[in-house]
């Protein structure tokens, strides 16, 4: 076997002399034990006709087989759970599709991705690590495939990752290249050294060894002072009616013998006979691990448990987790899916990180009709909950960005102490510019990177060489606070106002712009939108033509632009003002661009509807993560997302750089001019190029455009071809809009 080594990462990557890429895999699969294709169907089916899975490129196109469907094919693809698709050799169009799921990651780590992967012709694609599907859940990679007739090691990396378990999305886009996988495997970067962990149990009783008291079981789900003190919570359909008669509480579960052991006793939920329609009867059944202690953002934990079933055959139920009441729902996704094993223990032992929208939580929850509801009893033994142990308080850690970003040293971060009243905590040493910082980490966690990350804190405004100058803080996870030179730093926290405070004791100061007023340039722009066609499209199965004729007009086929003086850097934020009106009622969406018609990302600040009276628009934009390095620059409005032709009046522009610390009507910096139209850019009519407002549109505007491109297929995220009347976010053409 050849290996070819690709690497293309977000971002430059220093790495620490004290870690390492861990020795095995967190993460493999091996596509040759597969018949079908394992994961979610995103409108695209790669096929497994010669032992591995294969995406014939973007020539084909897929249709779940339905006895009504309107078109049909010769060729069926069947996925590994049994789905039907049909498949045709013509109009596919843009495609993306999983290559790997259920990734356990940790808050902030590096990641590298080896592939065996071979392509009919070498062919570059994206592919995305990605913990969710909102703003900023996502990494992305540019990955080259060898075209090849044997397979090839590729290798790529991530960094920045926010989520405790990840998914892989290869998008090929219009590539028509076949590429073939073979295996796949994820590999975290580990330090090496630091303390030892310590791991404490969060649950009592998990052995179901001791039965519980006749207090213990008269304890209420809802009973806020007393639930976590059972680790294990049972409902069971028909069994403990709550008072309106409408549905069934938890309750301690039953402990009962092993079937398999006299000498052993296990936690029981008899599941009874599912009755709830649709995917609601997954939950007629349900079964809890409860912990004693909410999780914070950042938390490593370690679970583990045995579990058995009495049914013919094993069953797979999902879990989620939910908050300190049993059964009050915190989030859909957690430990996966689990598959009980038919009269016979299995082991689940596994560590993960919290994060985001896991935080908060106390439980995991078992959905036990997820795919039978037939009644079934549902074993559980030596349930264990365990955390590490940390250092809790304040800590101040940092780097000098010259030399890296990587906060390799957190085990050792300075404590804060209290002088006075007030918390002080001084990194660097006078005298010694090796051990200088420019860039900050501010946390209320030591003694665990993912924990440290998770628990810092972020000033609400620009940070100044100043001790009098005070800011308000807030919890936020992974935040590195620039500060204005490279020296040695004291920090001051006030934790009964909830502020901080910056002073450099030695170094040199970084130049600090000062405070100006914030500009605004009255230009009152219009934009002649012109009669969109029908929008483009076709019938396919059950989703009807967008429009009653379709056509090939496009939402962005009449347009506007706000483009800042500056490349804009993802996390920026900014305020955006503006008056606006139209000459007909008219809704239009935004996006995020670089320059005018160069798309980056579906969200920028919303959809704006006019009408035909002034509205004024005032509200902050936060360039987006998927906006990094890529060069932001405008803000793109879509006005053609009505039909008829439209005047769109928009006038008293303010755009500016947002800092809390600021008095109102003060900047560091606007990003348009008082004066002028060169921040404004227009597009009226499909086909036509974004041009200056005010210039000629034939000639060559001082913003090189990008024409957006035009297809014929939509999808939502899922991958599902949709039609015209589907809201939400969109895929088309490669692209995510909000419709």
């Amino acid at each position: 076997m050849k290996k070819l080594f690709t690497l293309v990462a977000l971002l430059a990557m220093v790495l620490g002399a004290n870690a390492k890429w861990s020795e095995k895999p967190v993460y493999t699969i091996d596509y040759t034990t597969y018949q079908g294709f394992p994961f979610y169907v995103m409108g695209y089916v790669p096929e497994f006709d010669y032992g591995h899975m294969t995406d014939f490129g973007a020539s084909y196109k897929y249709a779940e087989v339905k006895e009504d469907a309107e078109e049909t094919s010769d060729v069926i693809v069947t996925t590994q759970g049994g789905a039907q698709y049909y498949r045709w050799t013509e109009g596919g169009g843009w495609h993306q599709y999983f290559i790997a799921d259920g990734i356990p990651t940790t808050i902030d780590h590096k990641y590298k991705v080896i592939a065996k992967v071979k392509a009919s012709a070498t062919v570059s694609i994206g592919i995305n690590m990605g913990w969710g599907w909102g703003s900023g859940e996502q990494a992305s990679a540019s990955v080259s495939i060898p075209g090849d007739t044997e397979f090839q090691e590729v290798e790529w990396e991530y960094e920045g990752i926010g989520g405790a378990s990840c998914n892989l999305v290869a998008q090929p886009g219009g590539a028509t290249e076949t590429i073939e996988w073979l295996s796949l495997e994820v590999y975290d970067w580990i330090k090496e050294g630091g303390r030892e962990p310590v791991w404490l149990e969060d649950i009592t009783n998990g052995d179901a060894e001791t039965p519980w008291t006749d207090e213990q079981k008269a304890i209420a789900y809802n009973d806020m002072d007393n639930n976590f003190t059972i680790c294990a919570w049972s409902k069971e359909k028909g069994v403990n009616m709550n008072d309106e008669g409408t549905g069934w509480n938890p309750f301690p579960a039953t402990i009962v013998v092993d079937p398999l052991d006299e000498n052993n006793h296990v936690f029981l939920c008899d599941g009874q006979p599912a009755t709830t329609e649709g995917d609601a009867s997954a939950w007629d059944n349900q079964f809890w691990i409860q912990s004693k202690h909410a999780w914070k953002e950042g938390l490593t934990m370690k679970i583990k448990f045995r579990y058995m079933c009495n049914y013919t055959t094993d069953v797979t139920c999902n879990t989620q987790f939910h908050k300190q009441t049993p059964s009050d729902y915190l989030i859909w996704h957690s430990i996966n899916d689990v598959t009980f094993a038919s009269n016979e223990w299995k082991t689940f032992d596994n560590t993960m990180s919290i994060s985001g929208d896991m935080a908060g939580g106390w439980s995991i929850a078992f959905n036990l009709n997820s795919s039978v509801k037939d009644a079934v009893k549902f074993y559980f033994d030596d349930l264990s909950w365990q955390y590490l142990q940390l250092d809790e308080g304040y800590f101040l850690a940092g780097v000098n960005l010259n030399v890296t970003k990587d906060y390799d040293d957190l085990d050792n971060a300075i404590p804060f102490e209290d002088v006075d009243g007030t918390l002080e905590a001084t990194i660097g040493t006078k005298g010694d510019a090796n051990t200088y910082v420019d860039q900050l980490m501010i946390s209320t966690t030591r003694g665990d990177d993912a924990a440290f990350k998770g628990g810092t804190l972020l000033p609400n405004g620009k940070i100044h060489n100043d001790p009098d100058e005070w800011l308000d803080y807030a919890p936020s996870a992974n935040k590195k606070l620039d500060v204005p030179g490279l020296g040695v730093w004291k920090v001051y926290i006030d934790t009964e106002y909830d502020a901080m405070a910056f002073e450099m004791l030695e170094g040199t100061p970084y130049d600090e712009p000062d405070p100006i007023a914030v500009v605004t340039n009255k230009t009152e722009v219009t934009v002649h939108g012109q009669e969109r066609d029908d929008l483009s499209d076709t019938a396919q199965g059950d989703n009807p033509q967008r429009e009653e004729e379709g056509g090939t007009g496009e939402t962005w086929d009449n347009q506007f632009f706000f483009v800042a003086n500056r490349v804009l850097k993802a996390g920026e934020v900014t305020h955006l003002k503006f008056a606006y009106k139209a000459s007909k009622a008219a809704k239009t969406t935004t996006q995020t661009h670089a320059q005018p018609g160069g798309y980056i990302h579906w969200a920028a600040i919303g959809d704006v509807n006019f009408e035909e009276d002034w509205l004024e628009f005032d509200n902050d934009y936060t360039v987006p993560a998927e906006a990094d390095g890529k060069d932001a620059q405008s803000i793109a409005f879509n006005m053609a997302e009505i039909k008829e032709a439209c005047d769109y009046i928009i006038k008293d522009v303010q755009w500016y750089l947002v800092d809390a610390s600021l008095e109102a009507g003060q900047t560091y910096e606007n990003l348009i001019d008082e004066e002028g139209t060169k921040n404004f850019f227009v597009k009226e009519g499909a086909g036509t190029t974004p041009y200056q407002y005010g210039t000629d549109p034939s000639g060559i505007a001082n913003v090189a455009a990008k024409t957006a491109k035009t297809s014929t297929v939509t999808y939502n995220l899922a991958g599902q071809r949709v039609d015209n009347g589907f809201k939400g976010i969109v895929v088309k053409d490669g692209k995510k809009f909000v419709k």
